[in-house]
């Protein structure tokens, strides 16, 4: 099985932490094919960088997808998510829709941690638009950058931990969701100090992706969901051109 793993970001740092944790946490026989945008935010956090990524999405699934089994979104805000499930013959799994999907089959309330308070309306957009709202009984938003730099992480994980707890304590959270791609791995890492299950969007995106391929399930050919009719379109990515002309 071929994993294709898109960081539509511009930061390979933040897709080889990704890609790291993909090839620990998957199934043996799964290969994980990791790419990193080539234009765009290095790290998104707009709304606007987020439209951008998406069309960044979209051209690295039509050059990487052929040969892959399915694809797994490694942008915490799913970037794309629809339009590559439209667009692709594989199953496409957010890593955020994973995350929170898992936490439904082992929670009934759910906390969520995000970095960044300007980022915390678009994480609720996204969960909203998935019907989870009512899911969610605490958000939290930290104001730290150390994520996505190399050095000492201690700092930032003692507030992570205090965080869980804080949700934990105060909104009786039974499961944690750290979102950001650049959490992955540290759920595992924190679990111990935890009292509730820590979710990982890229361990959950892994193998539901894994799951989806082993089911079979046909790809549909009604509704919105069903591939593009063949139209033509003017100045894009050559690749994107050729699914659009069923090539």
């Amino acid at each position: 099985m071929r994993l294709l793993v898109i960081n539509a970001n511009t930061s390979s740092f933040v897709t080889d932490k990704v890609a790291a944790e993909a090839r620990q946490v998957a199934a043996p026989g799964t290969e994980i094919v990791p790419v990193t945008g080539t234009f765009g935010g290095r790290v998104i956090g707009t709304r606007t960088e987020n439209a951008i990524g998406e069309h960044s999405a979209v051209a690295l699934a039509a050059e990487h997808a052929p040969g892959c089994d399915a694809v797994l979104i490694a942008v915490s805000y799913d970037t794309g998510l629809r339009a590559l499930r439209e667009m692709l013959p594989m199953p496409v799994v957010g890593m955020t829709e994973a995350a929170l999907l898992t936490g439904c089959m082992v929670a009934g309330r759910i906390g969520v941690i995000v970095f960044g308070a300007r980022v915390l309306p678009i994480y609720q957009e996204v969960v909203a638009s998935y019907g989870l709202a009512s899911r969610i009984c605490g958000w939290r938003a930290i104001d730290s950058s150390a994520p996505y730099g190399s050095g000492d992480q201690s700092e930032v994980e003692r507030e992570l931990v205090a965080t869980i707890d804080d949700l934990v304590e105060r909104d009786q959270a039974e499961a944690v969701l750290l979102s950001g791609a650049v959490m992955a791995g540290v759920p595992r890492r924190l679990q111990e100090r935890a009292a509730v299950p820590l979710l990982d969007g890229i361990t959950c995106g892994v193998r539901q992706a894994e799951l989806l391929v082993r089911m079979g399930l046909p790809k549909p050919t009604v509704g919105s969901f069903a591939a593009p009719p063949a139209r033509e379109l003017v100045e894009v990515n050559p690749a994107i051109g050729r699914w659009f002309r069923g090539e």
